[in-house]
């Protein structure tokens, strides 16, 4: 478990664009169940979540089309949210950071954090794009 304190900068930066936190398994339970897309981006204290995956979640929410549900739990301080969106993300193996995108409570695209290490940001962003155009 991380401290609170050394995470906060690193939750903030996708709170204050719009992201909503899931702390609890119910709260991932309500954000799956809306109707429509949700974003679940699992945030990590990694450099490549620092160095290109928060950045570019944040570009590709910027495009003409985007999910209608922006989330995220922070992996080793959300415990109970990131283990239950994990159940969601089968058959995927747990990774962090990840991106998961769902339709109506399914999941339709998953970016996983092999696809993440070694990428800049415009790539992931150019990534969730495509899948943001083909879901939402």
């Amino acid at each position: 478990m991380y401290p609170p304190e050394m995470v906060a900068p690193m939750k903030t930066d996708l709170t204050e664009a719009g992201f909503s936190e899931l702390i609890t398994e119910a709260d991932v339970d309500t954000a799956l169940a809306k109707e429509g897309t949700t974003l679940v981006v699992l945030n990590s204290v990694c450099g490549c979540a620092a160095g290109s995956m928060r950045p570019g979640v944040k570009l590709a929410v910027q495009h003409s089309k985007v999910p209608t549900n922006l989330t995220t739990a922070f992996a080793g301080v959300d415990r109970e949210a990131v283990d239950r969106a994990r159940k969601f993300m089968l058959p995927y193996p747990p990774s962090s950071p990840c991106v998961a995108l769902f339709k109506d409570g399914r999941l339709a695209a998953m970016v996983e954090r092999h696809h993440i290490e070694g990428r800049t940001a415009e790539m992931i962003a150019d990534h969730l794009k495509m899948a943001f155009d083909e879901f939402c």
